[in-house]
């Protein structure tokens, strides 16, 4: 039998409502502080994107494309193959082809088949793309530091290192679908 690595659930905090409580207009408090933690982390996650979207919005892009289109421009001129792109983007969500083919319309990436290998895809940004992005970098980055910028440098550094142990903890059964069907198919199967 597995052990498991879960610590006790923590009661509700006594006589205290939450703001994520107030905001979505929960009279009843929550079943317990984990459960509030899972709710607060998932709405202001749910806020941030929302930010962010509106700064990329004007510029004809989704935020999942904008996250895609940064990472074509960080490949370099040698691009980056389709999947790689896929595995590296913030959010599970949109197909990639569909995604890639939305960027590659605007005149944003290009695509090009490798050699020998004609199945293997890379993305390349095309010079509109990284003047996009040229653009962008210094509104996004002051949207960063607007977005966290009441927390201090000590405060920001344990909301780093306390995301990162939620992730590592939820890695696993958090992975994309992809990932995780091939991580727990029978040997054999694919």
């Amino acid at each position: 039998m597995a052990t498991s690595s879960r610590k006790t659930a923590q009661p509700p905090r006594a006589g205290r409502s939450s703001a994520v409580q107030a905001e979505i207009r929960q009279s009843r408090p929550f079943r317990s502080a984990a459960q509030e933690a899972t709710v607060a982390l998932m709405r202001t996650a749910s806020l941030l994107g929302r930010v962010m979207e509106r700064m990329v919005e004007p510029h004809g892009l989704s935020l999942a494309q904008y996250n895609a289109l940064r990472i074509v421009r960080g490949a370099g001129t040698g691009g980056i193959p389709t999947l790689a792109i896929r595995e590296r983007m913030i959010a599970e969500g949109t197909t990639i082809t569909r995604l890639l083919d939305k960027l590659e319309e605007a005149g944003l990436i290009r695509r090009e088949r490798a050699l020998p290998d004609r199945r293997q895809v890379f993305c390349i940004a095309t010079d509109a793309g990284r003047t996009l992005l040229d653009e962008l970098d210094p509104q996004v980055d002051d949207l960063d530091e607007e977005l966290v910028g009441m927390l201090d440098a000590e405060q920001l550094d344990q909301l780093i290192a306390m995301l990162d142990q939620i992730r590592v903890g939820n890695a696993e059964r958090g992975a994309p679908r992809s990932a995780a069907a091939t991580s727990t198919a029978p040997a054999g199967r694919g």
